[in-house]
Formats: structure tokens, C-alpha cells, sequence
């Protein structure tokens, strides 16, 4: 409200000054009196600005009028009226709200050390020097830099959205070639950092810098259609968020810093001010929409895992891997279960209480995953597992938010957040959360997953992954991340290339690409107006079984109605490749004759890292060892009892037993596919799954067969507690729910007391079908003078689809420890223990048993240590060096176990590292250009022929560096690639180990009729694709005793030379 000239605001008691002791020092003003020849009329301009503000006020009141007047003239009814109204009271809800937050955004900005020292009721002098942050600090000479800037950034701005982003819009589509920017100014309110955290650098050669940025700006930016007469701006906008920086490489040359990245860790809050045709996005429901829709743009550009580079240095190396770098590491999450959650749902008005039906929301950054609603429940049960990339550690954070679903909105039930970090450091969290904003705690089990360039480890982790139960997606074995980069030479777009209905002249394409694996398709951007398109675009996913799977690549104009080019790639080239990596150009198919695509493929297998995985103890649960009922006289007078000196187990530990379970075939199984809604009959895919002693295996899949071959060897711990069964149940897989196909049971009893069973097994419930399994009891036994020969006897009977037999069982009692010190702050490791497997195979009956002082130091640990040696009397394969002895305590003799500490299996290769061995020092000298050691023998069950390539030694150098040897077999006279095997390749090396196996599918007979050529190369260079040839040997499988599988050394020749020795 204004006010008239003669009117003020009374001055305070404080502010008036003391009474003047003579009028003359008034002002003359006050003394003035009015002139009679001015009528007492007001000034001219403030009267006429009156009456202006009083026609304009009276005018727009008469413009809200002619809408009714207007729906009254074309007789709409009064709903249309009132319907427009609500709206428009709506829209004016909503911009006096975002009107608000500016106007309370700014002035925080503005008084933010009046507002902070009134907050915390102190005066206007600065905080007291204690007062400190160590981990953000406040960075007022940065802000002052940025204020200095600002006005420069505005002119930058406006040039680049005139020169750049207007023409590439004007381009996107005819309908916008009239697109130009009318204003553009960034206002005088810059943008503000509230807060600079620094990061210890993950690495040597980056520095991480966390921005607390706040813009609350008065920026505006007017665009225009002049086609169309449309016109549309910002007015006024906030935006808050945590922005990463990190400058890497460090380099030794100025700016010392190689470029500059920067991303959004999570998303950033923001509220627009719109004008013009925008207006309309401030109506209720499309504001929230569109504020959505514009922070997905936003993400997809700069926030993770996407970031925006700024190369500071030309020519700048790996300038995709520092744009979309690869992943940290991958955490699945196990969604469990929840419980004690509040209830939501009333009845009757809320008379009557219900329950609530509670789904919940898993989020790292942009990924987000949503769980199955569960009706009527406050302690639901989901089991869903979810897999995310984690690109940043510290700074993603998973959060979980549970809702009760509702016809209209949903009620937040509560949420928990947590740092990716811990994760990372605990390698498995399993735990209760509890839910802030509500009642409740949410079961999660958490999993760090490591990424290997290893695909000797692939085949563990497909085997652990077969025992996972996962929904509503399989677990993954691997990802793989594909930086496309360019394309050269595309086809040009033609009328005949493209469908009769659609009409296109000559022009260079729009080319985009979509890449594919199995269901998943994911999109490049489309490049303008070019045949040689560059993207710079990087793409993930999740595999399942490289070994199978493919990468479909499709090159089309972004019409998507033509295909420029297109490339199937089998991933499992990639395993044969260094490092897992292919980074070359790619010839496109269905495309012009020197078309071709440049991408560099990185696969990474998924590996969790059993060693470190712990499971928090429960306070009070039985077994726990409890300080003060096991020392009563602790802190009196009475003397301590005296130190034992060994441990004390009961007589069930180490007794035991290992049961290997041979998964054979199947026969008449029933057909479960069918095509063309029944009529025509197909087969089954079928599969084993088997359940024994809480513990579940599963075979590979079968396709299209009715009498199966598995052939897989699946092995647990059990004991000779009675009433136990093994039970066997085949399922044909399908797209949905899997087919049932029979099952059978088998009594533990019966295998333990035989030793050894092999049996055709019919399938119970179904029509017909029977299942061929053996299943042998192996009995740990305390000697190490077997475990060679059990070593060699794995190798050879190993199938190709089964995990590494073990070679023996370790079994740990722990008893108690002293003297350990007391818990500070940190990790809470109080010490850790490392026992070489070598001591205890030396080891008198392979067991130690005694105190161990932990390697901290502090504290001593009581245990026991055991190690039995796994000797199968029914492997198939000849005795050459010793007979296997047989135990003298027979089974009846042994007692009946119901429970005992944790068993560990131990590996061939674990095993093979540890046992010291030499080679006889009878054995002839290596040759002039070395020797390779092989195994070979006929597995007559299987009617294949087994070579198992040890290593080799002594190898020839003949260049300044080690060769980089592998091994290659080829079985003559056949010289195609169906005979021919290779192992992995060792770096810088002249003895390698390899220690692979390799199988051929033939007769004895043809088997005796070929020869076995194996050849040593080597890579000539980096950059070439010529082999070096080391030395090789031609071995006559007719002269060669293929019943005993004994393990030689071979001299290599010259490629003229043949024989050996």
C-alpha cells in the first residue's frame, strides 16, 4: 500500500534526536504551509500514476470476466467454467509457491551470517576459532572468484546456446528451423558453494573434489518459434547438489592436470520459474511431471554414470575410458524381507485398523529397481536380488524406501540409507536396517563383487552362480562395457534402400546405433548429416554366461526404417583375448564394401570373494564362549585353572565324510514343449536339480534331448546322521515356469555303508523316465603320501561342466583365545591368523593342534587344524606308482555325528601350490629348446580322449625379453578347428604353468590310429599376429600306453624334427 507525502513511519525513541533548543533548526520544510494558488491539489505525476494503477487494476479484473462471457456466448455449461477456474486457481497455487522458495532462497543467500548467528542466538562477530569442519571446508574466495566470473560466463553462454545449441535444434527438425534464442542473461545472483570436501585420491594421479553448489539465480532465457508464434522462457531458477570434480591425469607438464570431469553423485533438487507457453507446465500435475522429465535430461547427462570430460591437454589419452570409466565394483542386493512395519490401511472411516500392502523402492543413483507388492502383510517376504554398478567409492549411497500401495497415493512407510563403502569394506553386509520416517526394519544382504580380467575364474563363478536362487533375473557372471567410438564410410541413404512407402532422397545418413544382448537393447544418440559418424558413447551390461551369449550390433538411420550396417559378435572371443579386452575396428555386414565399425570391448568377470566373507555374531546364542562362566575365579584371589595346551573337541569332529555325486544321463524323459498351441509335439530342455544336507547344486541345460548327458560331478560334506536322502528332481526349462519331469530319493545310509553306488534310478510321478547317477563316499584320510596320485587321478576323471574336484577336507575347531587387545576405534580387527596348508601336509596325522599368536601381535587363538586326503577307490583310473591303502577303522566303528564346525574342501590347484615336489633327479636333462610336460589317457566311461598340458621348462629366448608361450594341440591327420585346442597364454616367462585340460570325443580304436602334434608359440609383438614357433613334438597315440594317465616330460623339436622322448 502506498503512502501520501505527509505520511511516515513514526520515528522510534531511539532514533529521534534530542529536542533542538531553536526552531530555525527545523527544516524549512516543516514549517511550509500550502500555496492558495495551488487549490490544495495534489502533484501531477503521483495522481495521474494513481489513476493509471487504478484502470489497470479494473481491467484485468474485467479480462477474467470475458472466459465466462465467452462460455455464456457458445452455451457451455457452468462445469467448464468452474473447471477452468479450479485450474487457474491451481496454476497461481503452484507459481506463488515457487515464487516463494526463490524469494526464501535468495534471502538465505543474501543474510546468510545474519540468519546463521541469529539461528544459533549469538551475536554478529565471527564463530570462535574452535569451532571447525574438518571434512568440508567453506571456500568464500572460490565464491568470490565465481562472482568475479560470472558476468564473462553469461557472454559465454549466451554464445555458445546462439552458435551451437540453436542451429543443432534447428537441425533435430523442420518443424523448429525458426528456433532462436531472444534473451539470454544469467542474472546478477551467481552461483554459490556452500561447502569443498577433498577426497584422498584413490589413485596417485587424480584428485577428487566434492562441490556443495547452491544456484538460487534470477536468470532468464527466452526462446521463440517464429513459425509458429510460440514463445517460451525461464525465469528464476534454484538448483542444489553435491557436484564431484575430478582433474586426472596428473601430468608432469603444464597445466599439470590432463582434464577435468564432472558429474552429479545423486541427483540434484530443482525448481524452474517458467514463462510464456511454459506456463502451462505450472498447472498442478504437469508441474511435477515436467520438473521430472527435465532432471532426467539432466541425468542422463551429468549425473552417474554419466559426466561431462573437459580435456585440458591435446592429443589426451584414453579419453573414453575417462569418460565412461569402468565400474568399481558391482554390489548385488539381496531384498529379504521386512518387518514390524507400520500400519496404513483403515477401514470404516479408521474405525477398523487394517495392514498394508508394502513394496519397496532399491535406488543407486539412476538405477532403481521395484519389488513386488505383497498384500496384507507388515512383514512381508520378497527375496528379490538386484544387481547395481557402483562407479564412485566414497559417495553413492543405496538407498530403500518401502511404501504401502494404494489405489490412489502411496503411503511412505520409511527408508535407510548406506554408504557403498561399507560394503566395499566388509565384502558382505547381511543385516537388519532399520527404516527411518517410519516404523520397521528392512533384511538386506549386501555383496561386494569384484571385477576380474580373469576368465580362468569365469567357470567358478558359473558354477556358484548355478547354486543361487535369484528372482526375478538370474544371477550375473560377468559385465561388459562397450565404448563405441566411430564408424567410416556408412552407405549413403537412398530412395531404393528405404520401404516404397517412405520417400527419401540422396543424403548422408542419420546414422545411430543400437546394441543388443539377449532381451536387452540399449540406443546411441543420433550424429547428424554424416557417413563417418563420431559418438564417443559407452554402453553396459550384465552377462549371464558369456560363454554363450552374443552382441548384436545395428546401425540405422534414426528413422530406425533403414539398416546401415550390422555385426554379430560371440562373446566368447573376448575370453580368449589379453586381458579380456577387444579394442579394434569391427567390418560391418549388409553394408557398403568398406564400411566398418571402431569399438573397444572390455569384459570383466564378477567375482565375490569367498576368503572375506564373515556373518556377524548373534549376542547370546548357544555356543557362543562366554568369558565369565568359563573363568568363574577371573579378578579373585583364588588361582586361575592352568593353560591348556591343546584343544579339547568332541569325538565327532573330523569324522566327516565327502560325498561326490555323479550326475551321468537320463532316458525317456517326457516331452514338455509345444508348438503352435499344442499340435505340434516337441521335446524337453531339461535339467537335474539336487538337494542334500541344506545345501542345493544344479546341472547346465540340455537343449532338445529326451535322453540327456550331463556328466557333471557336484561334491558336499556330509555326516552319518540316519534319515537322510539325496533328493533328485529334472525340470525342463522353459521361458516361464519351468516343466516338472520326476524325481527320485536316495538314502544317504545306503551310499555310506557301501562306499559306492551306480545306479539307473526311475523317475517317480511321471509317466516314465529313469536317471543314471553314482554316487562314491570319500573318506578323509590323515596321510599326504597319497595326495599326488590323487591329484593326477582329479585331473584326468575332471569333466569340463563340473567345478574342481577337491583334493582333500580341512576342518578347523576353534577353541578360544587370550590375551587380546582391547577394541578401539577403526575396522574392529582385532588380529587376523594365516596358516600355510604346507606346514600341515608335513604335519604328523596332517593336524595342528596347539596356540597360534595372531599376526598383530596381540592375542593367541587355540585351535585345531586337520587335513584328509580324498582317495576315490572308484575313479576308473589305473594305479601306476602306489595302490591306494585302505583305511583300517571301518564305518560301523566310527560314531554318528549331529553337527560340528565348518569343513572346508581343498581345491586341486590350491593344493598343487602348496605341496613341495620336485621333479626325480632321475628324469634326463631338458633339451636344447626345453620340454613340455603332458598327461595323456582314454577315459573309457566317457569314450574321450583326455590331455591334460602340465607346464613346460627351460624354454628357448631368442629375443632381448621372455617369450609370452602357450601351448597348441592339434590332433592329426585332421587339421580342421574341430580337433585343435590351445591353452592361455603366460606373460614374460620361460617355465609356464598351465595345468589345462582337454578332451576329444572318438573311439579307442580311432583314438590309437591318430597323433597328437603339440606346438609352443609364442606372440611375435604386440601389434602383430604372427606366432613364434618354440618348439613342438609329434606324439603317436598307437606307441603311447593311454590305460595309465601318467604325467611325462617331453622334448621339443625343430618344425622338421619329429618324435620324443
Amino acid at each position: 500500500m502506498e503512502r501520501s507525502p505527509g505520511e511516515g513511519p513514526s520515528p522510534s525513541p531511539m532514533d529521534q534526536p534530542s529536542a533542538p533548543s531553536d526552531p530555525t533548526d527545523q527544516p524549512p520544510a516543516a514549517h511550509a504551509k500550502p500555496d492558495p494558488g495551488s487549490g490544495g491539489q495534489p502533484a501531477g505525476p503521483g495522481a495521474a500514476g494513481e489513476a493509471l494503477a487504478v484502470l489497470t487494476s479494473f481491467g484485468r479484473r474485467l479480462l477474467v470476466l470475458i472466459p465466462v462471457y465467452l462460455a455464456g456466448a457458445v452455451g457451455l455449461s457452468v462445469g467448464f467454467v468452474l473447471f477452468g477456474l479450479a485450474l487457474y486457481l491451481g496454476w497461481r497455487r503452484v507459481r506463488d509457491e515457487k515464487e516463494r522458495s526463490l524469494r526464501a532462497a535468495r534471502q538465505l543467500l543474501d543474510d546468510e551470517e545474519q540468519l546463521t548467528a541469529k539461528t544459533l542466538y549469538m551475536s554478529h562477530r565471527e564463530l570462535p576459532a574452535w569451532v571447525s569442519f574438518p571434512d568440508v571446508e567453506k571456500a568464500e574466495w572460490l565464491n568470490k572468484i565465481v562472482a568475479q566470473v560470472w558476468p564473462f560466463l553469461g557472454q559465454y553462454m549466451e554464445k555458445l546456446l546462439a552458435e551451437t545449441v540453436a542451429p543443432a535444434v534447428r537441425g533435430s527438425n523442420p518443424h523448429l528451423q525458426t528456433f532462436t534464442f531472444t534473451r539470454v542473461e544469467l542474472g546478477e545472483k551467481p552461483l554459490r558453494i556452500i561447502g569443498v570436501k577433498v577426497h584422498p585420491g584413490q589413485r596417485k594421479e587424480q584428485i577428487l573434489l566434492d562441490l556443495n553448489i547452491s544456484y538460487v539465480g534470477d536468470v532468464q532465457i527466452d526462446v521463440e518459434v517464429k513459425k509458429y508464434f510460440c514463445k517460451a522462457g525461464v525465469k528464476g531458477m534454484q538448483l542444489h547438489g553435491v557436484l564431484r570434480v575430478i582433474l586426472e591425469p596428473l601430468i608432469g607438464d603444464l597445466p599439470f592436470v590432463g582434464a577435468v570431469s564432472m558429474f552429479f553423485i545423486r541427483r540434484p533438487t530443482l525448481d524452474i520459474n517458467w514463462t510464456g507457453m511454459t506456463n502451462l507446465l505450472d498447472i498442478p500435475g504437469l508441474s511435477s511431471l515436467s520438473d521430472t522429465m527435465i532432471m532426467d535430461s539432466i541425468a542422463a547427462f551429468l549425473v552417474l554414470p554419466n559426466r561431462l570430460l573437459v580435456p585440458l591437454v591435446p592429443d589426451l589419452q584414453d579419453v573414453a575410458q575417462l569418460r565412461s570409466p569402468l565400474p568399481r565394483g558391482i554390489i548385488r542386493i539381496h531384498l529379504l524381507a521386512a518387518r514390524g512395519l507400520s500400519s496404513k490401511d483403515k477401514y470404516v472411516k479408521g474405525l477398523i485398523e487394517g495392514k498394508s500392502d508394502p513394496y519397496a523402492l532399491v535406488r543407486l543413483g539412476t538405477q532403481t529397481f521395484c519389488s513386488r507388492v505383497i498384500d496384507e502383510e507388515l512383514n512381508p517376504q520378497w527375496g528379490e536380488t538386484y544387481e547395481v554398478m557402483v562407479h564412485e567409492v566414497p559417495g553413492q549411497e543405496i538407498e530403500v524406501e518401502v511404501f504401502d500401495k494404494d489405489p490412489d497415493k502411496d503411503d511412505f512407510l520409511g527408508r535407510m540409507k548406506l554408504d557403498v563403502g561399507k560394503v566395499l569394506q566388509a565384502s558382505v553386509l547381511d543385516d537388519w536396517f532399520p527404516l527411518q520416517g517410519g516404523q520397521g526394519q528392512v533384511h538386506l544382504r549386501l555383496e561386494w563383487l569384484s571385477l576380474l580380467s580373469d576368465a580362468e575364474k569365469l567357470e567358478q563363478v558359473l558354477q556358484w552362480n548355478w547354486g543361487v536362487s535369484s528372482r526375478p533375473d538370474p544371477p550375473s557372471a560377468a559385465i561388459l562395457v562397450v565404448y563405441l567410438d566411430r564408424a567410416q564410410d556408412l552407405p549413403m541413404v537412398t530412395s531404393e534402400l528405404y520401404p516404397p512407402q517412405l520417400k527419401k532422397g540422396n543424403k548422408e545418413p542419420n546414422p545411430m546405433v543400437q546394441l543388443s544382448i539377449q532381451d536387452v537393447t540399449q540406443e546411441s544418440k543420433a550424429v547428424y548429416s554424416t557417413n563417418c559418424p563420431v559418438w564417443e558413447e559407452a554402453f553396459r551390461f550384465f552377462l549371464q554366461d558369456p560363454q554363450s551369449q552374443e552382441l548384436d550390433v545395428q546401425v540405422k538411420d534414426d528413422s530406425r526404417a533403414l539398416t546401415l550396417g550390422a555385426l554379430t559378435l560371440p562373446l566368447a572371443r573376448l575370453l580368449t583375448a589379453p586381458e579380456l579386452i577387444l579394442d579394434q575396428w569391427f567390418q560391418l555386414s549388409s553394408s557398403g564394401p568398406n564400411s566398418r565399425l571402431y569399438m573397444k570391448l572390455v569384459m570383466r568377470i564378477l567375482y565375490l570373494d569367498s576368503s572375506e566373507i564373515c556373518f556377524p555374531t548373534v549376542p547370546g546364542c548357544p555356543g557362543a564362549w562366554d568369558v565369565d562362566s568359563e573363568n568363574p575365579q577371573r579378578g579373585s584371589s583364588v588361582d586361575a585353572p592352568p593353560r591348556p595346551c591343546h584343544t579339547t573337541p568332541d569325538s565327532q569332529f573330523g569324522t566327516e565324510h565327502v560325498l561326490r555325486i555323479h550326475v551321468l544321463e537320463a532316458q525317456d524323459l517326457i516331452a514338455k514343449d509345444r508348438f503352435l498351441g499344442g499340435l505340434v509335439k516337441g521335446k524337453s530342455d531339461p535339467y537335474v536339480k539336487l538337494k542334500l544336507a541344506g545345501r542345493s547344486f544344479r546341472s547346465h541345460v540340455v537343449r532338445e534331448d529326451l535322453n540327456p548327458r550331463w556328466n557333471e560331478v557336484f561334491e558336499v560334506i556330509v555326516t552319518s546322521v540316519p534319515g537322510q536322502e539325496l533328493e533328485v528332481e529334472v525340470f525342463d526349462k522353459d521361458l516361464d515356469k519351468d516343466d516338472f519331469l520326476g524325481r527320485c530319493k536316495v538314502r544317504l545310509t545306503t551310499v555310506l555303508n557301501s562306499g559306492f553306488l551306480d545306479e539307473w534310478l526311475t523317475l517317480e510321478d511321471v509317466p516314465s523316465g529313469r536317471l543314471h547317477l553314482r554316487l562314491e563316499r570319500l573318506t578323509p584320510r590323515p596321510t599326504a603320501a597319497e595326495l599326488e596320485e590323487v591329484l593326477q587321478v582329479n585331473s584326468l576323471i575332471q569333466t569340463q561342466k563340473s567345478a574342481e574336484l577337491a583334493a582333500a577336507l580341512l576342518s578347523i575347531y576353534m577353541e578360544r583365545a587370550e590375551d587380546l587387545p582391547v577394541r578401539g576405534e577403526g575396522t574392529g580387527v582385532l588380529g587376523s591368523l594365516s596358516l600355510p596348508l604346507s606346514e600341515l601336509l608335513v604335519a604328523d596325522q596332517l593336524c595342528l593342534d596347539r596356540w597360534f599368536t595372531l599376526s598383530s601381535g596381540q592375542g593367541q587363538v587355540l585351535l585345531r587344524a586337520q587335513l584328509g586326503i580324498l582317495v576315490s577307490q572308484h575313479s576308473g583310473v589305473e594305479a601306476h606308482s602306489h595302490s591306494y591303502s585302505h583305511s583300517s577303522s571301518s564305518l560301523s566303528e566310527e560314531p554318528e555325528l549331529s553337527g560340528g564346525p565348518p569343513h572346508i574342501t581343498s581345491s586341486a590347484p590350491e593344493l598343487r601350490q602348496r605341496l613341495t615336489h620336485v621333479d626325480s633327479p632321475l628324469e634326463a636333462p631338458a633339451g636344447p629348446l626345453g620340454q613340455v610336460k603332458l598327461t595323456l589317457w582314454y577315459y573309457s566311461e566317457e569314450r574321450k580322449l583326455v590331455s591334460i598340458v602340465h607346464g613346460c621348462r627351460s624354454l628357448r629366448q631368442n629375443g632381448r625379453d621372455p617369450p609370452d608361450p602357450y601351448v597348441s594341440l592339434l590332433l592329426l591327420p585332421d587339421k580342421n578347428r574341430g580337433t585343435k585346442r590351445r591353452t592361455s597364454q603366460k606373460k614374460r616367462t620361460l617355465s609356464p604353468e598351465f595345468n589345462e585340460r582337454f578332451e576329444w570325443e572318438l573311439p579307442l580304436d580311432e583314438a590309437q590310429r591318430r597323433k597328437l602334434d603339440v606346438s609352443v608359440k609364442s606372440n611375435s609383438s604386440f601389434m602383430s599376429r604372427e606366432r613364434e614357433l618354440l618348439g613342438k613334438v609329434q606324439l603317436d597315440l598307437a606307441e603311447t600306453d593311454l590305460s595309465q594317465g601318467v604325467a611325462r616330460w617331453y622334448d621339443l623339436m625343430d618344425n622338421k624334427d619329429k618324435g620324443s622322448s
